[in-house]
């Protein structure tokens, strides 16, 4: 029958030590043993350590509740995280309200001033909401993985070999202590032999106490010797981790200039997104609320807009052809202004033109130089050029 090996004196070894580790650790706190210093350099290479470790767990905390301030969702992220698999795809804030929007638009009419607003706002919003996934995708890659593995990484390796630090020189400064008893009971052993007569049968007894207690300094000498050297040994393997701190931080400061950046395209999408929001909604009539009053007690007949420019010439009725040719013709000839009811809605190419309505009321006019086919519109601050067959001029 086999029976597990089991290693009573290793047992027994390691029980000592643990004892004498415990021993030693209680006196120094008690004042009554010596402790070994580390040297100044190790010593602010872990103030360092300790430091980074702390101010890296913070960051690490608060970027991941900027990029995902629901608590509840962290939580599930760092459950499925664990498991291994892949955590459920949801919509973000920006998406969920973006879809709300579209589908109150609808609701509401896209032919409708504000649900045709609600339909814009929510596109925006969703694309918002993408361009918030892949922020919060790009900086866990670049940025937030690396300051975790230094966190369950590297960290836990220095936190490991310091531990062994800290055991070798409670070993190291144990047996100091032994060897520091084994002088002081061999010096007074040698001082009652010298005491005693020749004579006398106790010098035999004497002889043989002090013979034993300098065998037991020669082997707490040979002791210091031995948890010297491995002590010595410990610090330097610890010193070599923690010089490592400095790359660290390299590294940590390339994943930091990776975040900015990604934090930089997402703002700035954000902005454009919202830029070109601002330009649509900013193509709605002032007298928004009077129109919807007026069509919500008159029928308004839907209008499409003109696939080509000859087709909506054609469409118009004949006095509304007598006024766009006579009284634009009269408009470019003339410094002046006028007012001008806005027949299709219009989205601006560019910067230069101005984004219209249908129904809306604009004062247009003419500048030297000016193609033919388009005058100059203004809607309270707002200005730019208009498209003449998209008008029909006010008297």
């Amino acid at each position: 029958m086999n029976i597990m090996d089991f290693n009573v004196k290793k047992l027994a070894a390691d029980a000592g030590t643990f004892l004498s580790r415990a021993v030693q650790f209680t006196e120094e706190k008690l004042g009554q043993a010596e402790k070994t210093e580390l040297d100044a350099h190790l010593e602010n290479l872990l103030s360092k350590a300790e430091c980074t470790k702390l101010w890296t767990e913070k960051i690490m905390k608060q970027t991941e509740v900027l990029l995902q301030p629901n608590p509840n969702a962290r939580i599930e992220e760092f459950v499925y995280e664990k498991l291994d698999r892949k955590a459920p795809s949801r919509m973000n804030n920006p998406e969920l309200l973006g879809q709300y929007m579209i589908d109150a638009g609808n609701e509401f009419g896209p032919g409708t001033a504000y649900g045709n607003a609600l339909i814009k706002c929510g596109e925006t919003q969703k694309r918002i909401g993408t361009a918030d996934r892949e922020l919060i995708q790009t900086s866990a890659i670049n940025f937030l993985t690396p300051l975790r593995n230094f966190i369950e990484g590297d960290y836990k390796t220095i936190t490991k070999e310091r531990k062994l630090l800290q055991n070798k020189r409670l070993d190291l400064d144990a047996a100091k202590t032994r060897l520091k008893k084994a002088k002081v009971a061999e010096a007074r052993a040698a001082q009652l032999n010298t005491s005693q007569p020749e004579e006398n049968n106790i010098m035999v007894n004497v002889s043989y106490v002090l013979n034993l207690l300098h065998v037991k300094w020669l082997k707490s000498e040979q002791e210091v010797r031995i948890t010297q050297s491995e002590f010595d040994r410990q610090a330097e393997i610890t010193r070599l981790l923690l010089e490592g701190i400095s790359s660290t931080h390299a590294h940590h400061l390339r994943c930091l200039n990776d975040f900015v950046e990604a934090q930089m395209t997402y703002y700035a999408q954000c902005y454009q997104y919202m830029l070109d929001l601002q330009k649509q909604l900013g193509s709605f009539p002032s007298t928004f609320l009077s129109n919807n009053n007026q069509s919500s007690s008159t029928p308004v007949q839907s209008v499409s807009p003109p696939s080509v420019l000859a087709s909506a010439s054609a469409s118009l009725p004949s006095v509304t052809n007598s006024i766009v040719t006579s009284g634009i013709s009269e408009l470019k000839s003339s410094t002046g202004s006028r007012k001008a009811r806005v027949l299709y809605d219009y989205d601006a190419a560019n910067s230069s033109e101005l984004s219209l309505l249908a129904d809306e009321v604009i004062t247009v006019y003419s500048i030297p130089g000016m193609d033919s086919d388009w005058l100059m519109g203004e809607r309270g601050n707002q200005k730019g050029k208009v498209p003449i067959t998209y008008l029909e001029l006010l008297n």
